[in-house]
This record gives structure tokens, sequence and C-alpha cells, in this order.
């Protein structure tokens, strides 16, 4: 089993992690999706696989959903 967490930009409500949640699931190898909704902000999206996942693939998948990963300039500055 495999652990990776993401963090995605843009989502706003219920609707918005059903689909993250929906396209992320249909990838192969995927048992599980979590979803820590931060509305309006960058939420954390914990995904659960057979094996280590392509960060491409997760991309496109959230892309698939109307979304985009966060890139580094979407994280709080340290």
């Amino acid at each position: 089993m495999s652990t990776s967490t993401y963090r995605v930009t843009g989502m706003t409500c219920g609707h918005c992690v059903s689909a993250v949640t929906e396209e992320i699931s249909a990838l192969p190898g995927v048992t599980d999706v979590a979803v820590d909704l931060v509305k309006g902000g960058t939420s954390t999206v914990t995904v659960t696989s057979d094996a280590g996942l392509d960060e491409s693939a997760v991309a496109g998948a959230v892309d698939e959903a109307g979304y985009a990963l966060a890139g580094p300039r979407d994280l709080p500055l340290a």
C-alpha cells in the first residue's frame, strides 16, 4: 500500500469533492481518496493505492474534474 498527499486548488463545495474523488478513484490501483476541503483555498487530497501513483496521472484526473494540483507558488511561505 502507498499513501500520497496532493494539494488541489479551486475546490469550493461538496460537488467539487465528489468530482475530484470520482476521477482519482478511477485510476488503476486506487483504493481510497480522502479530501480535506478548504473552500476557495488549497485543499488536501490523500490517495491510498496498491502501489505508488504517477503524479502526472493524478494531475490529469484532477484536471478532468476541473481543478488543478497546487504549484509551489500556491503553498504558504515558510
